[in-house]
């Protein structure tokens, strides 16, 4: 029986893991990229691409682990300031991770992987896809998927506005990769900082081209006073993540003294419209694509899902390619492979669009309530690895009030406050 071909349009993170999953099978497998691995390894910083357990897992199950001395992400700290005293916490905890998470620089990444991709026996095509070459593609494979979410031709999949909840950008972003940021106590996290109405910073370990190193993400409401970082140099973009940890967060820019830029490609600024997308895109000629991943559901940073909501989305696609066995890959199996992924990212992607709202009272009573009672503090930590968990309690107020209560009873405290 002849080898199945299918043409992957993108080498990011769910591109290069669904390749790689499909030469484990088998499969003959294109990948089209715009730019080589030295490009990509001497290029911008473009993600912070925290991954936890379970899409490191489908990474490992494709022959992924190649970064065991990189810092773990032991947990999710996340702490509120006081909006009547400056400079002090309305509440702070931690909650350890079952399993620990990483983040590697895509510079280190990418390249590495479309190595290993290459060594399988995957072809790997330098060229910017446009329509023409979708066409060729289709002429060529039996499937053509598109991971390139942040190129130009993403933007030919219609918007599906039904499910897309924005139709605007809704936080202004930036990161700052640095080198020098003292550590968290006892266990290093993603240390998560709400100021309501201003918008939000996080920072976790991670690893980069020199080395380890922590990154800043921004979050800032626009027109705010996080939103910042437009039209700086690298020194002056340093400067104002600095000055914002001095104004608002005190305790983050006590840790972050004696940091420096891990190189001045280190920074990015940006804003985009969280989206979902209809998966099949006909082509001219009336043959079929189908967009993955950020193509498809791109999300807010806000939640650091982007890579795990990739690997997630490789792997149901790989799952569905290989359950399909030798039919045609038609625009019903195109559809349907998208909505085996959407009944699991939705509950992703309903979490992260609710969290660029207010916090509603039971929210804040919920992560208040997370600095008297571990088990909470433990089960949000671990709703970052499945974030399925969060419709049953954090997005509920009825289901809020019902798991404060019994958390408050195994405590044997009373009601939670």
């Amino acid at each position: 029986m002849p080898q199945r071909t299918i043409t992957i349009v993108g080498a990011g993170q769910s591109g290069l893991q669904l390749g790689l999953g499909l030469l484990q099978h088998g499969y003959a497998v294109r990948l089209v990229s715009d730019r080589t691995g030295e490009e990509i390894a001497a290029g911008r910083v473009a993600s912070s691409q925290c991954m936890f357990g379970r899409a490191l897992a489908y990474e490992r199950a494709v022959g992924v682990d190649l970064w065991d001395d990189a810092p773990a992400v032991q947990g999710i700290g996340f702490t509120v300031p006081n909006p009547e005293q400056p400079g002090e916490q309305l509440f702070s905890w931690a909650g350890r991770l079952d399993s620990d998470a990483y983040a590697i620089d895509q510079r280190v990444k990418f390249p590495a992987l479309m190595n290993l991709f290459a060594e399988r026996g995957g072809e790997i095509v330098y060229e910017e896809a446009d329509i023409a070459s979708l066409e060729r593609y289709a002429d060529e494979s039996e499937l053509v998927i598109v991971a390139a979410g942040k190129g130009e031709i993403a933007r030919a999949f219609e918007r599906d506005a039904e499910r897309s909840t924005y139709d605007a950008p809704q936080r202004a972003l930036a990161l700052t990769y640095v080198h020098g940021l003292k550590p968290t106590p006892e266990f290093s996290r993603v240390s998560f900082n709400l100021v309501p109405g201003v918008g939000e910073f996080f920072v976790f370990p991670a690893l980069t081209l020199s080395g380890d190193c922590d990154i800043f993400v921004f979050e800032g409401v626009p027109g705010g006073p996080l939103d910042r970082f437009r039209d700086l140099t690298p020194e002056e973009h340093l400067e104002a993540s600095l000055d914002f940890l001095r104004t608002f967060l005190p305790w983050e820019a006590e840790r972050a003294t004696d940091v420096t830029l891990t190189d001045d490609l280190g920074v990015l600024q940006g804003r985009f419209p969280p989206t979902v997308r209809k998966p099949v895109m006909q082509l001219p000629s009336g043959r079929t694509v189908l967009g993955m991943a950020d193509v498809v559901v791109l999300n807010d940073p806000i939640t650091g899902q982007g890579s795990n909501n990739a690997s997630k989305c490789a792997q149901h696609y790989l799952e569905a390619i290989l359950d399909h066995e030798n039919l045609p890959y038609d625009r019903a199996f195109q559809q349907n492979a998208f909505e085996r992924y959407w009944a699991r990212i939705k509950p992703v992607a309903d979490w992260t669009n609710a969290l660029l709202q207010p916090p509603p009272p039971h929210v804040l009573q919920m992560l208040g309530a997370a600095s008297q009672f571990p088990e909470i503090a433990h089960r949000f930590a671990n709703g970052f690895n499945d974030p399925t968990d969060f419709g049953d309690y954090f997005l509920n107020p009825e289901g809020a009030e019902r798991y404060l209560a019994e958390v408050a009873a195994r405590a044997g405290t009373g009601v939670a406050a």
